[in-house]
């Protein structure tokens, strides 16, 4: 049945979540409609829209399933991108995962993938 979901997340400015998804996150910037942005990596794709209500960032955010969780931390542990709060570990409902927030509050939980 369900294969796949694609994240509708806040954007408070347009330029700087370009410049964050593809230079920091590593997404590729793919499109905008008025402001309505999709990114893409690895075949997983966020969608971001115009906002103008910074509290309603801090309310959104996604999970992630990846294949390589240590080399996906390290990436972004180098950058700083790790949440204070959020480094690589195991959950008590059993998902290792780590946490970062992007540059409009919205948060990404990147967890382990098992089939």
């Amino acid at each position: 049945m369900f294969k796949l979901s694609t994240p509708i997340l806040a954007s408070l400015n347009e330029a700087e979540t370009i410049a964050f998804y593809t230079e920091k996150l590593g997404f590729t910037f793919c499109d905008s409609h008025n402001g309505y942005m999709i990114f893409s990596r690895d075949g997983i794709n966020v969608h971001l829209f115009p906002c103008n209500e910074p509290e309603a960032c801090r309310n959104m955010g996604c999970y992630i399933y990846v294949t390589d969780i240590e080399q996906l931390y390290n990436e972004y542990q180098q950058l700083g991108l790790i949440h204070p709060n959020g480094p690589l570990r195991m959950m008590p409902w059993g998902l290792r995962q780590f946490a970062v927030v992007d540059n409009n509050g919205n948060i990404f939980y990147f967890a382990d993938y098992k089939e």
